[in-house]
């Protein structure tokens, strides 16, 4: 290896070095994927939320359930409060039916989703939008114990209300809309309803973002949220965590997902990678130089030759092609036979006669046709094909 090798090498080995520690040490991008998981302590995790609970229902057993509801309440048995938190929920007929059995026997479900369109209890939603740039979100309680506060967003969302309810039933909690600068509400609708069904309730409520780290983080909104749940029924019975219906439930699809996933394993399986390579080109080529293999010339006279036939066939060009093979016998005779071919008279075919072992019939007859071909301006495909029998036949004879 020479000396400019090595340097290049170097140069090359210091730059991977330099962008590793470039990617190790920058920030990691803020990840804003709305997951709504315990652990997640990402902006739109729950996890302050759910080490929360314990505080805000110190007489509740928190309950962590990763199975679907419809597993979990084929149990006729389970009491307690049911929390769902997610960007969406679509409950099958049947898990939904367990749930209003599990209502209607005196617990409750509290339903924080972005589709709540539940035909069976006539539920429709709707979004809503601002009608100027500078209009900003608001949300409100409606109970007076809540000191009449509003609350505010500042991050893009989908900002989803109830177009349908049964006001019969419904006991109108909360409203969510839009408010412009100077104070009007421009925009706005129920985001948050309890539905009584049998001897529970059902809690219904439009902005699960107000649950996520980002929203509780930033006071005063987390009153927002620890309101909410203040309706819940507070007897002695469990708060149910939902782990089922979660975004951004943890799903490992192979062992290279994992790796990848933690920082750690994810630059050691690169610095493995970079010495594989090395290794390559250090160790993995030959200690001794390999002998090249010369391929001898080949003779390229007959594929011209080959060529030039083909080309003049394809143009219709036969007269042409006879001169050839006319050309190529003449010179065949001085070659082989050691004659002149300037002039062809009697005495030049009585003297190839005798050196090429024909009679002087057939080779007459051969340079008869000759002389016909020359006469002629065109010739046909099968004078061609005569004339190249007759001189193959010779030549075949003179051997």
């Amino acid at each position: 290896m020479d000396k400019t090798l090595k340097i290049y090498i170097g140069l090359f080995v210091l730059a991977v070095l330099a962008m590793f520690f470039y990617e190790s040490s920058k920030p990691k991008p803020i990840n804003w994927y709305p997951s709504y998981v315990k652990k997640h302590k990402i902006p739109y995790g729950t996890y302050i939320l759910y080490h929360e609970l314990e505080d805000l229902f110190p007489e509740k057993e928190i309950k962590d359930i990763p199975i679907s509801p419809y597993i979990y309440l084929k149990n006729k048995t389970r009491e307690g409060t049911y929390l769902f938190i997610d960007e969406s929920i679509n409950f099958d007929e049947e898990t939904f039916n367990l749930l209003l059995d599990f209502v209607a026997s005196g617990n409750e479900v509290f339903l924080s989703t972005k589709g709540c369109n539940i035909d069976t209890l006539g539920l429709k939603t709707k979004a809503i939008y601002k009608k100027k740039m500078s209009d900003k979100p608001y949300f409100k309680l409606y109970n007076a114990q809540f000191g009449n506060k509003e609350y505010s967003f500042d991050r893009y969302f989908k900002n989803v209300v109830f177009s349908e309810i049964d006001t019969t039933k419904v006991r109108v909690l909360g409203q969510s809309g839009y408010i412009d600068q100077e104070g009007n509400r421009t925009n706005s609708g129920i985001n948050f309803i309890k539905y009584p069904y049998g001897k529970g309730n059902f809690y219904f409520h439009t902005f699960p973002e107000a649950f996520t780290n980002y929203q509780l983080l930033n006071s005063p909104n987390e009153t927002y949220a620890s309101d909410m749940l203040s309706y819940i029924n507070t007897k002695d019975q469990a708060l149910i965590w939902d782990a089922y219906y979660k975004t951004g439930k943890s799903r490992i699809s192979s062992p290279m997902h994992y790796i990848l996933s933690q920082k750690s394993l994810k630059w050691a399986y690169f610095f493995i990678l970079m010495g594989v390579l090395f290794f390559i080109i250090f160790e993995g080529k030959r200690k001794q130089r390999s002998i090249p293999i010369l391929s001898p010339l080949k003779n390229q006279t007959l594929a011209f030759t080959r060529t030039i036939a083909n080309m003049y066939f394809e143009k219709q060009e036969h007269k042409n092609i006879a001169e050839h093979k006319i050309q190529y016998l003449l010179e065949y005779i001085r070659t082989k036979h050691r004659m002149a071919t300037d002039t062809i008279d009697a005495v030049f075919i009585k003297n190839l006669s005798a050196r090429s072992n024909h009679s002087e019939e057939s080779v007459t007859q051969l340079f008869n046709y000759i002389a016909y071909i020359h006469k002629k301006n065109k010739i046909t495909p099968l004078g061609l094909e005569e004339l190249n029998k007759m001189i193959e036949r010779f030549k075949d004879e003179s051997k």
